[in-house]
């Protein structure tokens, strides 16, 4: 009995426009033909070279599968093969389509001149840390200052300052730590925090980027985040340690007091 032909990306999907472009690919908003759905369509080229789909694509569609058991990350809806113009076989990753993103969102508040309203900065974290414990909680993780001075060992720390970072661009609308460079964002941090050394971060001497950087005193967190409260400034800085071994982990940051009077029940 002969197979039915599997149908191919551009038989399955209008593409509608280009939403993003990096060096993993282009994504589309697209409709679904069959169904009228609005999906996001990633699509990556495989190497010349590679016979059939590389391990690593395999790899990378294993996770999302696995982490699309989530609510609180993007889900993976399908995957699916085409060809480009010029013939070479393309992966589509068919994925959920977000009206907006957390970039956008802050951006929108920054050109009204508004703030992001105090209960849906918490609502925002709150969902982020649940789908940053439930990445943690499979071994998985998503990077962020011991990659910048170097470190190749890292743990699930590395993740919950970045959920520091935006935590504070939720409150100010601005980056925690501008730099449009490993270096600048790294003095920003350290202007910051402080300029860490053996005693705050141990080990930190040892990092290979470790240079003998200007000395800095901490500052204050509220003076760069002055509208949060005393349990949103205790959280962020909880987030912050040096020490990754002292950072807060996503689970536990959903048990701190900050969350306390929000309603979880629909989260």
């Amino acid at each position: 009995m002969e197979k039915p032909r599997q149908i191919s990306a551009m038989e399955a999907f209008e593409k509608l426009e280009k939403v993003g472009e990096g060096t993993y690919g282009k994504v589309y908003r697209a409709r679904e033909r069959a169904t009228g759905k609005i999906v996001a369509l990633k699509k990556t080229r495989l190497h010349e070279d590679d016979e059939g789909v590389p391990p690593t694509t395999l790899r990378e569609v294993s996770i999302l599968r696995m982490l699309s058991r989530d609510p609180h990350v993007v889900r993976l809806m399908d995957v699916k093969q085409g060809q480009n113009k010029e013939g070479k076989t393309v992966l589509y990753l068919v994925f959920e389509y977000m009206d907006t993103d957390l970039k956008k969102y802050i951006r929108s508040f920054r050109q009204t001149g508004e703030n992001i309203p105090v209960n849906i900065v918490k609502s925002l974290m709150y969902q982020l840390c649940k789908g940053v414990a439930f990445c943690h909680g499979h071994g998985v993780l998503h990077r962020a200052p011991e990659v910048l001075l170097g470190a190749t060992h890292y743990s699930t720390a590395v993740d919950m300052w970045s959920v520091a970072c935006i935590f504070a661009e939720l409150v100010t609308k601005q980056a925690l730590f501008p730099g449009d460079s490993e270096l600048q964002q790294l003095l920003h941090i350290f202007r910051l925090l402080g300029t860490p050394n053996e005693q705050v971060w141990p080990g930190v001497s040892s990092l290979p980027n470790w240079h003998e950087y200007p000395q800095w005193s901490a500052q204050s967190l509220a003076s760069a985040v002055p509208n949060l409260d005393s349990d949103g400034l205790h959280l962020l800085s909880e987030m912050l340690q040096y020490d990754p071994s002292k950072r807060i982990s996503a689970k536990k940051a959903m048990e701190h007091p900050y969350f306390a009077d929000l309603n979880k029940a629909y989260i």
